[in-house]
């Protein structure tokens, strides 16, 4: 599918950029991937780490709140990877214009300029926090998301579609818990802070990110969200992973953080669909057709919610202590 197509990954240096890169470089024979972004120096060490596809990568420096720049780099692209953002959530809370105009009229400067250009498909990532956003980052995504949706209904006669993929946090990333326990590990820490016992996550890898996307480009038809269908841990059990027999004061819940990883709300439900390895939530729009939904589906039922708390697949401390070994914590 990918084979002699052009694709550009917005915030393509960052950690899933970078992953998804490698991924298509190494399963599909791509015609280019351009890596727009505004950071020239993690372009240059990028170029550095891919250096045997030199021929098939293109750099591009540029700003989502760029719309023409944006467009300009558009030319000639088939799919577009939307996965720049301002993600951290105090950053967000603290400077919430800065957040607006790339979160969300970045949003709108991806859809505008895809629209414009002859763009095939589009497929932005999202977070779990855009499920009943409880910070300003979540809020903007869940924004972000809505424009996505939405844009199906303004393509027209044109060959285009846009669709989602939804997940929480990935394993290691910065900022997540795991590299947060390590640190603490590796200065000599004796004890690792629990914000809530009653916490939990759901444990997703890059790679199950990346090909949540490259289903997402294959099946999408326009407007649904692509949910995985991924275990779920609990933080007391992460941290007995990590340091066996350690203490955990409980510490208190942080400012705009909740108990659960929330993916489907019983909002959701009246759309959803369950696959095999995924959820689909379809949008509940007047231009939305039940054709496509794809057939091999199984509609959940009403009142139905996915989450990191809900969740029917469960890592003991043992299997969390396994997938850590895959986790690279030195980056």
């Amino acid at each position: 599918m990918l084979n002699n197509k052009s694709i550009l990954i917005t915030g393509g240096t960052g950690s899933f950029g970078k992953a998804f890169t490698k991924y298509v470089l190494e399963n599909y024979n791509p015609k280019k991937i351009i890596i727009y972004s505004r950071d020239e120096f993690k372009q240059f060490i990028m170029q550095n780490e891919f250096k045997e596809y030199a021929d098939k990568l293109r750099f591009f420096i540029g700003d989502v709140r760029d719309r023409e720049r944006m467009t300009r780099a558009f030319e000639g692209v088939d799919y577009v990877i939307h996965a720049a953002a301002l993600k951290q959530v105090p950053a967000c809370e603290y400077n919430p214009a800065e957040a607006i105009k790339t979160n969300i009229h970045g949003a709108q400067n991806v859809i505008d300029a895809a629209l414009d250009t002859g763009v095939k498909k589009v497929v932005a990532l999202s977070t779990d926090k855009a499920v009943n956003p409880v910070n300003l980052y979540g809020g903007t995504k869940l924004v972000s998301d809505k424009l996505f949706i939405a844009a199906n209904a303004y393509a027209g006669s044109k060959d285009v579609c846009f669709s989602i993929v939804r997940y929480g946090n990935v394993a290691g990333s910065r900022g997540s818990v795991i590299p947060f326990f390590n640190n603490i590990i590796k200065n000599g820490g004796t004890e690792l802070p629990i914000t809530d016992y009653r916490m939990t996550r759901f444990w997703i890898s890059l790679r199950q990110g990346v090909e949540l996307v490259i289903k997402a480009l294959e099946e999408a038809k326009g407007g649904e969200t692509f949910i995985s269908k991924i275990p779920s841990f609990k933080i007391t059990d992460l941290a007995e992973a990590m340091m066996p027999g350690c203490k955990m004061p409980e510490v208190g819940i942080r400012e705009g953080e909740k108990l659960h990883e929330i993916m489907v709300t019983v909002e959701d439900s009246m759309t959803t669909y369950e696959y095999d390895k995924h959820f689909i939530v379809y949008p509940q729009m007047v231009w939305s057709e039940s054709r496509k939904v794809i057939p091999t589906g199984k509609k959940v039922p009403e009142g139905f919610s996915y989450s990191s708390g809900n969740n029917t697949e469960w890592l003991s401390v043992e299997e969390i202590r396994e997938l850590l070994k895959t986790v690279d914590l030195e980056k």
